[in-house]
């Protein structure tokens, strides 16, 4: 019995040959492909503006159709599809004149199952290393693009941000959710002489004080209930290059002393063992909480509060950076465009006037999820407003403090604005100050 595993990949089959046709999906359906087929150029046309493939088998000769003009278009709709031309053997030179246009390589029919197979799984590894190095590229350009700046106030920023980057000095990195801060931290880590060792990063609502100590410090086998394996933490984990402790504000004060004594001594315990360890470890920190305010209240420590602030950047809101907000747009598009193999390819002008319009309350954030979905359901080179999904905020520009509207308008656009700048439903319940069942019924009595 053949033992070969199933594979992924999805292929599209062009051949006007119903029993080519049949032949082919058979056999690379019995490897695990999962394969669409089409009788006609036309047919093939429709079916990739539609859906997305790794790989296509194109005959050379389909009806009254010519491969050569097939492949330009499809050179065109799906770049990053792999296209392996079909040819009888009388039609050699013409399918090398293929490979020259853009075709990854060509097939000689008849040819057998498994030659088919092994010219599949070849093209497949290709697509897929090339889906693992745009996948890598695509995470640094995220990081770029909230980076990426025509404001003087974020320029500033960014250029104070260089200036201390080869420095050891702690950074407290302040500003509204989604305005790019790990994206900042991660850039100021990049540009330093650590760069080449670790950055760690720790989410610091996410867990309670004693997971906490465990996640940073780490613990010994037995050190609590569940705790069958020892641990390093993710301070020796970012031993020689950064911490990074996101939202800040939200670190339990029980172990704020540890924190402290780390910072200050680069000197901590695992959990359950008595053993001092060192760490060099630079420390980055970012909330959008008003850390001073949270001192004042007994919420925040103010030793700490100094050891990490050295150096303070702000990063504005998106708001404060008109000038950005369409070149960004532009830049997520042309990232997911190429991703999701879409035929947007810009704005309209209403769609751009409404871009603009809009404040953004979920800064970057909220614009990246914005152009992910309208590139998505855009079926046309521009995409309009109504693929933005921006509702009436759009052309009220967002509720101001006292302006003529009730409270309960005001409630709501707050909400919608809290929500938008979270990234998960407890966290927007924590910034109202209310608790998940308050927030679900306050969503469903406002209709958000």
């Amino acid at each position: 019995m053949d033992q070969t595993p199933e594979l992924s990949g999805r292929i599209l089959l062009v051949d006007d040959e119903a029993a080519i046709l049949r032949t082919f999906r058979y056999c690379l359906e019995d490897r695990g492909y999962t394969v669409v087929t089409a009788a006609s150029a036309a047919q093939a046309e429709s079916i990739l503006q539609r859906q997305v493939f790794d790989l296509c088998f194109l005959d050379l000769r389909l009806g009254e159709d010519n491969g050569l003009d097939v492949l330009a278009h499809m050179r065109v709709v799906a770049p990053w599809m792999r296209v392996v031309i079909v040819t009888a053997h009388s039609a050699v030179d013409t399918a090398v004149d293929a490979m020259q246009a853009g075709a990854a390589d060509y097939l000689v029919k008849p040819c057998s199952p498994e030659q088919l197979r092994l010219a599949a799984a070849k093209q497949l590894e290709v697509r897929q290393m090339a889906a693992r190095l745009e996948a890598l590229e695509g995470e640094m350009q995220k990081r770029s693009d909230a980076l990426g700046s025509n404001s003087p106030m974020m320029m500033g920023v960014l250029e104070t941000a260089r200036q201390v980057a080869d420095t050891d000095a702690n950074i407290l990195i302040l500003g509204e959710s989604g305005t790019g801060k790990g994206e900042l931290a991660h850039a100021i880590h990049t540009w330093s002489r650590r760069a080449k060792k670790a950055f760690v990063t720790i989410n610091c609502p996410s867990l309670s004080a004693d997971l906490m100590e465990s996640e940073l410090f780490g613990h010994n086998r037995g050190a609590f209930t569940g705790a069958t394996e020892s641990t390093l933490g993710r301070v020796n984990q970012a031993d020689g290059g950064t911490l990074f402790l996101d939202e800040i504000g939200d670190f339990p004060l029980a172990l704020q002393p540890k924190l402290l004594r780390f910072i200050q001594d680069k000197e901590y315990e695992r959990v359950g063992d008595p053993v001092t360890r060192r760490a060099d470890v630079r420390i980055l920190a970012a909330t959008n909480l008003n850390l001073e305010e949270m001192v004042r209240e007994g919420k925040f420590r103010e030793d700490l509060l100094y050891r990490l602030n050295v150096i303070t950047l702000t990063l504005p809101p998106l708001r404060e950076r008109p000038e950005d907000i369409v070149a960004l747009a532009e830049r997520f598009l042309a990232h997911f465009v190429k991703n999701y193999g879409r035929p947007a390819r810009g704005f309209s002008d209403a769609a751009v006037s409404a871009l603009r319009a809009y404040r953004w309350p979920g800064n970057i954030r909220e614009l990246r999820n914005v152009v992910e979905r309208a590139s998505i359901i855009c079926p046309q080179p521009m995409i309009d407003v109504s693929h933005l999904g921006l509702g009436e905020q759009v052309t009220s520009n967002a509720p101001r403090i006292g302006e003529p509207m009730s409270l309960e308008e005001l409630e709501k656009a707050h909400i919608a604005g809290v929500l938008a700048a979270s990234e998960t439903l407890e966290q927007a319940a924590r910034t109202l100050g209310i608790d998940a069942s308050t927030l679900y019924r306050k969503r469903k009595q406002y209709g958000l």
